[in-house]
């Protein structure tokens, strides 16, 4: 195996979204808007959750989760973006960009696995309502919830050794505006196959095992709801699952475009779009879908604005 101080590059270039400094200042106008609201969204829903106590329940504390999520993933990858489409600095360290992939790997795959637990817990909510609180502890959501950052720790740590050990040389531009599995790869001048099939492998896995648990418990889901007598119990499950429903379509939909796939079939231009789905957007859209689905967010919601 090569080791990482044999590369000859010491630093990579990343390749911006537009060298055209009309367009790079609208590029990041847009951006930082995106990102602010970003913040502002998920800030104002954890803010929401810790200090309203009708969302002191396993499905919000699932949500505060994500909301944080959601802050982390943008935060890792749009401001050395920004910085790029104001500054023009396109360079980052060697040790910066292993970090930078080791962090976004780390929140997507944390992310996958906590809306799986977020699947099964509106299972249990809703196919069996009575024992749900014993089921569905706050313990258990605590052990839930770390397990979810403890396996996206390790996915993470795996993969990123897997590319931060490889043999760099020649040319050292990142086709992507941050760095990522597909693009390292790329620029590799090492072999690469069977680390490739190692990441397939891991990512398809537990990947496909969350994908597993999510679709399972919504099979159970639609069972339950379609033997429901009145139509307006159906309306409330409906609403309870429907906001994570979108999120895990939207989420796994791009994700699994991205990551679970041979590198031979990478296509930057296609990948920017992609990643900016799953990484810009999705935490822009998150708090906005379950604030719109949802009467307690709402409700918690004007409260905090109004208090703000």
């Amino acid at each position: 195996m090569q080791r990482v101080n044999l590369s000859t590059v010491s630093e990579f270039l990343l390749v911006g979204l537009s060298d055209a400094p009309e367009v790079r200042f609208l590029l990041f106008v847009l951006f930082l808007i995106i990102y602010l609201a970003t913040m502002a969204g998920n800030i104002t829903i954890l803010v929401a959750i810790a200090t309203d106590t009708c969302l002191h329940n396993p499905m919000y504390f699932f949500l505060g989760n994500l909301s944080l999520l959601d802050i982390l993933c943008p935060t890792i990858t749009v401001p050395k973006m920004l910085e790029a489409l104001l500054l023009e600095n396109k360079v980052i360290s060697f040790t910066g960009c292993m970090l930078q992939l080791f962090f976004l790997i780390d929140v997507v795959g944390t992310e996958i696995f906590l809306l799986a637990v977020m699947a099964y817990d509106r299972y249990v909510a809703i196919c069996h309502p009575p024992q749900y609180m014993n089921i569905v502890s706050m313990k258990l959501c605590a052990h839930l919830a770390l397990g979810t950052w403890v396996v996206g720790a390790f996915n993470s740590l795996l993969h990123t050794s897997l590319i931060f050990t490889l043999f760099f040389c020649d040319s050292n531009e990142v086709d992507q505006y941050y760095c990522d599995i597909a693009p390292m790869l790329a620029l590799s001048c090492s072999p690469t196959y069977s680390r490739e099939l190692v990441i397939l492998t891991v990512a398809g896995v537990l990947g496909s095992s969350a994908f597993v648990v999510t679709l399972i418990s919504y099979i159970y889901i639609l069972m339950a709801i379609l033997y429901m007598n009145s139509s307006e119990s159906r309306h409330k499950a409906f609403s309870t699952c429907g906001s994570h429903l979108t999120v895990v379509c939207l989420f796994y939909g791009t994700t699994i475009c991205t990551y679970v796939r041979p590198s031979s079939t990478y296509s930057p231009d296609q990948d920017r779009i992609v990643s900016m789905l799953y990484g810009i957007l999705t935490p822009l859209l998150n708090p906005i879908i379950y604030s719109l689905r949802n009467k307690e967010v709402k409700c918690a919601l004007r409260r905090v604005i109004s208090q703000v």
